[in-house]
């Protein structure tokens, strides 16, 4: 799971959310006490027999167990397409088959592997003592072939400016980094790499490895191969900066033996096990992932043991369900495709696309799991598609308390965003939801580090979800027809609409306007009348009246299909991404341009240059890059997503809406700021040519975007 972020403000998202359960004390337990039955309201004998049965320790003992195989004997590491997560999944098959899934199946997809085995460097610290630094590694080619003597050079943040005038040729470059705030790891790693570098050695300063100083951290390099990088911990950093200073020179020797490989077209495989039920053809798929960097407890051993505990409890509990329920243990998501600002879901997003596209419009539902053995916040959060939104806020008032956790309940939010597998389900048609994480401290201090281990786990978080995502999934096994309700998307949509930048554009609203409000209508009628047949269905299933049930079943078929398609033509219309990987309507992109060019240009009419730099310039694109960088570097990573074939963007292919390189006026600005009155009117005709150019976007993407609500309404209308 991974995420990038920079400094600047993204369009805002819409989360709807609600408090359910009843509140508890905050009495976490660690994995070495005894994790205590908590007392329900009264539930139906079925699931009060899964509670009963599934079992903490099992999905423990098999989330730990995944660790037994590593590329790193070090630090771990079970990367696309290596002998290590090979292995791994081979245990997960024959783990698959021991519980009592059938149908187990493995599914072979093309990956560019990656195997990390070593990155030892040592130096002479300024005390003269022999100094080892183990450092991480990222998804690049770097051999030393055995023990190099190579220089080190430290470049502050490894900028175009901090780089300039910097003998850096065949060199190591040390730099502080902070990627939630400021920038990934590939632009300052091919910045130096366009400078003749021979690796860049990455320290996080803050933003992810917080936990302690001696942290490394891991992510994807959402760049080339060619272009080595490395992480060390701020401990090592600190005793090496040290080193080079007290050398008095500007580069310092030190020995590395390193080996990263990249191989183009490898192989790896997911693997899923089914509860075959009554209807063969009908799914609830429960997915996690099962590569990870460093030992990766939370992210995702234990999410695999949590899907594999939810099976078990489900097999020895002698449910029977209605539903095909699939669980599908999913290798790649951490990183599977080389130079791709999409690098990340590959394994879903073959799994989904490309191996079982006929999934798409038989599923229910897809549950996935990420870092779910710890109590992130006070409260409990499921993050799903629109659509799913008012469908679990009204499962989770259903929830009785399931362990001494979250005592703020649980919140749904909405929409999905792109850091994990659901994401590709999603937009292939597949409603889904996760458990949810990313707002939680444990996304700055451990996530994607060596602390990331079984010291942070929490028994009672993974019961909690244990018994939650296994009477969801009973839940659904109880519906006759996917509880789709877009009324929430279209609610989204309408708000966030700004009607003040419409106006400003001189693009008109009301026909979106209209169309929406048309399609809500439409959409109420259809959840009436799938509320109806779902409520018929539980009390016939409930009162073991299998007739009247098969009955209302089978009838329900066709408005179950329409209500899939129309879910995936939602998807396919109406999510784009921002340049930040921010999930967007169509409409928002240009709407947003349009705003920051307009007060950067009236700003920049009263002779102010600041304010456009400071606030409205950066927030473009992804022109925020342009500030810090070469423009062979910001073009490089422009290119490769607006140029770049459907195949090497996966899941991102499509999602983005437009560029405006704004590069060569952002420097031009940047050389005047300090003068006493610049003369920018060519900066001002250039950035009039951009706002022309994208109010005439922001019309044809709301015409387009009209029609294609007006379609969604009709489907919608043909199911009342």
């Amino acid at each position: 799971m991974k995420k990038i972020v920079s400094g600047m403000a993204l369009s805002m998202l819409v989360a709807a959310s609600l408090v359910a359960c009843t509140p508890k004390e905050d009495t976490s337990k660690t994995k070495d006490e005894p994790v205590e039955d908590v007392k329900t309201v009264p539930l139906s004998g079925e699931k009060d027999k899964y509670l009963s049965v599934v079992d903490v320790e099992y999905a423990f003992d098999f989330a730990k167990g995944l660790e037994e195989f590593k590329t790193n004997e070090k630090l771990g590491y079970r990367t696309a397409g290596s002998e290590a997560e090979h292995k791994t999944g081979e245990k997960i098959e024959k783990e698959m088959k021991e519980i009592g899934l059938t149908e187990v199946t493995k599914d072979a997809f093309k990956v560019d592997s990656w195997e990390f085995e070593k990155a030892d460097l040592t130096f002479t610290d300024a005390d003269g003592k022999e100094h080892l630094a183990v450092l991480g590694g990222y998804q690049v080619n770097f051999n030393t072939d055995g023990v190099k003597e190579l220089e080190v050079v430290y470049a502050g943040k490894g900028t175009a400016a901090d780089l300039e005038g910097l003998d850096i040729e065949g060199k190591l470059v040390l730099i502080d980094i902070n990627q939630r705030e400021e920038w990934w790891i590939n632009y300052p790693t091919y910045q130096a790499h366009v400078k003749g570098a021979a690796a860049v050695i990455a320290v996080q300063e803050a933003g992810y490895a917080e936990v302690d100083p001696d942290a490394l951290n891991a992510q994807d390099i959402c760049g080339p191969d060619d272009a080595p990088a490395f992480s060390m911990s701020q401990t090592d950093a600190g005793s090496l900066k040290k080193a080079l200073e007290a050398s008095e020179a500007d580069a310092f020797t030190v020995k590395f033996d390193a080996k990263s490989t990249v191989k183009m077209d490898g192989e790896a495989y997911n693997y899923y096990g089914k509860i075959v039920g009554k209807d063969p053809e009908s799914y609830i798929l429960l997915s996690g992932h099962y590569d990870s960097y460093f030992a990766g407890f939370q992210d995702d051993n234990a999410a695999i043991g949590l899907m594999m505990g939810i099976a078990k409890g489900i097999i020895d509990s002698g449910y029977q369900p209605e539903k095909t329920i699939i669980f599908n243990a999913i290798a790649a998501e951490e990183w599977g495709v080389s130079n791709t600002r999409y690098d990340w879901s590959t394994g879903a997003y073959n799994q989904i696309f490309k191996i079982h596209p006929e999934w798409v419009g038989k599923t229910f539902a897809n549950m996935n799991f990420e870092l779910p053995a710890f109590e992130h916040t006070t409260q409990d959060e499921i993050r799903s598609v629109y659509e799913l939104n008012n469908y679990l806020t009204e499962f989770t008032k259903q929830v009785p308390p399931l362990s001494d956790v979250y005592k703020d309940g649980i919140s749904v939010v909405s929409p999905l965003r792109t850091w994990s597998d659901d994401f590709s389900f999603g937009i292939a048609g597949v409603p889904a939801l996760r458990n949810d994480f990313q707002d939680s401290e444990f996304m700055h201090s451990h996530y994607h580090s060596q602390f990331d281990s079984e010291e942070a786990f929490n028994a009672e978080a993974l019961k909690f979800h244990l018994n939650l995502y296994g009477l969801l999934t009973m839940h659904y096994d109880k519906t006759a027809i996917v509880p789709l309700d877009f009324t929430t998307r279209l609610l989204a949509m309408k708000e966030l609409m700004d009607t003040n930048v419409f106006d400003q554009a001189e693009v008109a609203s009301d026909s979106l306007t209209n169309e929406i409000d048309q399609a809500l209508s439409a959409a109420e009628e259809v959840n009436v009348k799938v509320a109806k047949v779902n409520e018929e269905y539980a009390t016939a299933l409930k009162k073991e009246d299998a007739d009247t049930a098969k009955k209302l079943y089978e009838e329900s078929r066709e408005l179950n299909s329409g209500l899939l398609a129309a879910f995936k033509y939602a998807e396919d219309q109406f999510v784009r991404l921002t340049w930040e990987d921010e999930p967007i309507f169509p409409h928002e992109h240009a709407q947003n341009n349009v705003n920051h060019l307009s007060a950067s240009i009236e700003a920049l009419q009263k002779g102010d240059v600041a304010t456009p730099l400071d606030e409205n310039l950066s927030a473009i694109d992804n022109n925020w890059y342009a500030y810090a960088f070469d423009k062979e570097v910001f073009t490089y990573f422009t290119d490769y997503v607006i140029k770049a074939p459907k195949e090497q963007l996966m899941w991102g292919a499509g999602r983005i809406v437009d560029h405006e390189d704004l590069f060569d006026t952002i420097q031009s600005l940047k050389s005047k700021k300090d003068q006493d009155k610049p003369d920018v009117s060519e900066e001002i005709v250039t950035l009039t040519d951009a706002l022309d150019r994208q109010k005439a976007l922001l019309q044809k993407t709301v015409t387009e975007q009209t029609a294609s609500v007006k379609k969604l309404g009709e489907l919608l209308t043909e199911l009342k």
